[in-house]
This record gives structure tokens, C-alpha cells and sequence, in this order.
């Protein structure tokens, strides 16, 4: 079992790093065409053709390793496809049916169709791939988000979990509310590296005015967007308290329960002895962060049974990882754009620095928060109906999970070294040579 969680997450860690890259990026690559249609300036179409062959080997490596990640839930979680396959084969049937089906078709498109479709044609092929991005975005997570918080679900006499109300399976307020976190974070990403991009150039003294735009737009999406998640983060972690306790507890790294909480801002468990060995805290605030009365009652995890509490560390830090990711780019976001409106902002070498090595943040919040869910919600696969133990595949040995690990890890070290080393060649050359008098991105 452990073996087989190690391979799932491994594969989900290469795999989710292409698509919270694409599905911003689509958007923006629509955007990018837009603007250029409507006002005729070539930076729009110098950006859109740099963006689009990064998007396109990303895409493309984001998919390969979507496919193969289903195939663990035959092969290393069996259990886990016959109990749940009646809700869960649908969502990622739908998926296919309609995300798959519009970004196949309009991909080639977008990535061959320039010349050879009308513009308009060739803007809704942009716009048609990402919504095909976004509508992968929504079943994935209406499937997660329902091994999360299982609604409208029945059992049948066979044992297996039965859809009674697909309304509250994909409608209802768990799922919206983690998909919109999603979704912004998938655009954060992408905001992050293009503007990340943008100063890297800008440092560099290259594609000037192509790396303007891209800091105009990445900073500006960072300060519009960061402060929505933020919003959506709470309201994710309202249902975390509501619905997953054990989880809540592990990320608020608090063993007692009563009103007047502490912050736990740093920690390390003493599970043996159900404390933390090392602890700093602020008083009070972990009520009113969590509820918004500093009198609230807070459970912590000695109130979650023993043989139900999720593990402590991952969730503990993950979180604040992810937080801690999300105030340093609103921080980007805010002052950057503060100093382009005095523009000042190519004078300021040290915020170009930061926000240059700043490019893999978005994807780290990502690994942090998604981390952060999905081992929070041991010891359950399907929460309160499902333990990952009993999950997993009867027949399946040691020596074939370790195998199939073994096989995963080689086969991704080599295929995805050329890819990503590819995707850095396409980073260092950088868009076409500016063309004098070429007006500014506004």
C-alpha cells in the first residue's frame, strides 16, 4: 500500500505541474489573440507566438502523464475502482466527452491554423482549447472533490457506492468552492512564471518590450487574482473544518480542544505523547483566523480518533508553505504594479531579481496545497467510506509495486529531462527580436 501511494504521488506530482501551467496559459494565449485582433499591435502576436510552443510541449507532456496516471486505479487500487467506478468512471468519462474532445480538435489549430483558418476561426479555436483546459479542470476536481466530501451517493446491496443525486455531486458548494481555488491557482502559476519571465529579460537588458508586457500582465494578474484565492482559501478550509476534522487539525497543528485557540504558527509532534515537543503560538488568533470570534470552540486532534487522525507534518507545513507562497505574490503583485504606474519598475533591480527567482512558486504552492489535501485526508481514499487500505489491489505484490515504481521513475527521468530541457531552450531564446517603434503593451 505504501509503495503503491508512493507511485500515485510521484506520478500526480510530474503530472499536475503541466496542467496548472496550461489551463492559465490557454487562457492567456486567448487573451493574447484577442488583443492582437482588436488592436492590431505585433507585441501581442511576438507574445502569443513565444507562449504557444511553450504551451504546446507542455500540454502535450501534461497529457502523456494524465493517461498513464489513470492506469494505477486498475492496477494498484482495484478496490478503489469497483467500489467508487459508478461515480468516478463517469466524471473522467465526462471529461473525455467534452474537455479531451475540444482540445483535440482545436488544438491542431491553434498550433498549425494560422494561415489557414479565417482570424475569427482561429480566435475561437483559442478560445475553444481553453475551455477544453477548464472543463478538465472541473471533472477532475468534481472527482477529487468528492472523494473528499462523498454527497449524493447511495450504497448499494452489493456494497458498491451508487450515484442518487449527480446535482450534488457536481453542483454543490464543496466542489465549486475547490474548483474556483483550483482554477485561480492554475492562473497564478501562470502569471507568476510570465511575469517571472518578463524580469528575467528585463535583467538581461533583451526583448525589452516583449518583457514589459510580460511583467505588465504577470504582476497585474498577480495583484487582481492573489487576493480572490485568498478569499477562496478560507472558504476551502471552512470546509475542511465542517467536513474532514482530522485534516483541520493536523493543518491547525492543534492536539487540545477549547475556546481562546492558539495560532500554532511553528510545531513538531510528539505523537507518542499527543503534544507538540516544540511549538510557537499567538494566542487567541487561531480562533479568530478560524471562525472569527475569538471566544469560538476549536476540536483538536485528541478529540479525532486515534485510528482516523491524518498524518501531521505534511498537512501542518504544506499549508503554510502554501500561504506563505500566496502573501509573497500578492506582495509581488501589489508593489510591482505600484512601481510600473511611476514607472520606475526596470530601476528597481532587486524586485526584478525576486520576482525572476520567483518562477517555480506557483507550482510549489500548487504541490504544497494539493500535498496538503490529499494526505490530510488519510486514513480515508473516499472520506468515511473508504480507507486507503482497504483500497488497494488484493493480488498486488511487493515485488510488482516496487517494479512498476522502478519502471514510472526511470521512463519520467528520461522522457521528461528532453521535454523540460526543451521548454528551457525556448525560455533562453525568448520571442522574436523587437521591431523599432513598436508601440507599448497597454
Amino acid at each position: 500500500m505504501d509503495i503503491s501511494r508512493i507511485q500515485f504521488a510521484f506520478v500526480v506530482t510530474f503530472h499536475i505541474i503541466f496542467p496548472s501551467f496550461t489551463i492559465g496559459l490557454a487562457a492567456w494565449l486567448a487573451v493574447l489573440e484577442w488583443r492582437h485582433q482588436a488592436t492590431g499591435n505585433p507585441v501581442y502576436r511576438k507574445l502569443f507566438d513565444f507562449w504557444v510552443k511553450i504551451f504546446g510541449v507542455s500540454f502535450g507532456m501534461g497529457v502523456v502523464s494524465g493517461i498513464v496516471m489513470a492506469f494505477q486505479f486498475g492496477t494498484n487500487w482495484s478496490v478503489l475502482s469497483e467500489r467508487t467506478g459508478p461515480i468516478q468512471g463517469p466524471l473522467l468519462g465526462y471529461e473525455s466527452f467534452t474537455a479531451f474532445i475540444l482540445e483535440a480538435t482545436f488544438l491542431g489549430v491553434v498550433l498549425l491554423g494560422r494561415h489557414k483558418v479565417s482570424p475569427r476561426a482561429f480566435l475561437a479555436s483559442c478560445v475553444l482549447v481553453a475551455l477544453g483546459t477548464t472543463l478538465s479542470s472541473f471533472w477532475i476536481m468534481a472527482n477529487n472533490s468528492w472523494m473528499q466530501v462523498p454527497v449524493g451517493y447511495a450504497i448499494d446491496a452489493s456494497g458498491r457506492i451508487v450515484p442518487n443525486d449527480w446535482q450534488a455531486i457536481i453542483g454543490g458548494h464543496v466542489f465549486l468552492t475547490r474548483w474556483i481555488h483550483m482554477l485561480l491557482a492554475a492562473y497564478l502559476t501562470t502569471a507568476t512564471v510570465v511575469a517571472a519571465t518578463g524580469a528575467w529579460y528585463t535583467l538581461k537588458g533583451i526583448h525589452k518590450t516583449t518583457a514589459r508586457a510580460m511583467l505588465i500582465w504577470g504582476m497585474g494578474l498577480m495583484a487582481v487574482f492573489t487576493p480572490i484565492q485568498m478569499g477562496f482559501g478560507h472558504l476551502a478550509g471552512e470546509i475542511i473544518r465542517t467536513h474532514q476534522p482530522g485534516k483541520f487539525a493536523a493543518v491547525e497543528g492543534r492536539w487540545e480542544s477549547g475556546p481562546r485557540a492558539p495560532l500554532v504558527v511553528v510545531a513538531w509532534p510528539d505523537n507518542k505523547a499527543e503534544k507538540n515537543s516544540f511549538e510557537i503560538t499567538i494566542p487567541v488568533l487561531g480562533s479568530i483566523v478560524d471562525s472569527g470570534n475569538p471566544d469560538s470552540y476549536q476540536r483538536g486532534i485528541k478529540d479525532v480518533p486515534a485510528d482516523e487522525r491524518a498524518p501531521f507534518l505534511v498537512p501542518f507545513y504544506g499549508f503554510r508553505i502554501m500561504v506563505g507562497l500566496s502573501v509573497l505574490m500578492l506582495f509581488i503583485g501589489w508593489y510591482g504594479s505600484w512601481h510600473n504606474y511611476r514607472k520606475s519598475i526596470e530601476g528597481s533591480r532587486w524586485f526584478l531579481g525576486l520576482t525572476a527567482i520567483a518562477f517555480p512558486m506557483g507550482w510549489i504552492a500548487v504541490l504544497a496545497g494539493w500535498y496538503t489535501a490529499e494526505v490530510g485526508r488519510q486514513p480515508w481514499v473516499v472520506t468515511g467510506l473508504l480507507r486507503t487500505s482497504d483500497a488497494v489491489t488484493p493480488s498486488l505484490t511487493l515485488n510488482h509495486a516496487l517494479t512498476s515504481l522502478t519502471l514510472y521513475v526511470v521512463v519520467y527521468l528520461v522522457i521528461y529531462s528532453f521535454g523540460l530541457r526543451y521548454i528551457w531552450n525556448l525560455f533562453k531564446k525568448g520571442p522574436a527580436n523587437d521591431a523599432p517603434n513598436v508601440p507599448e503593451v497597454v
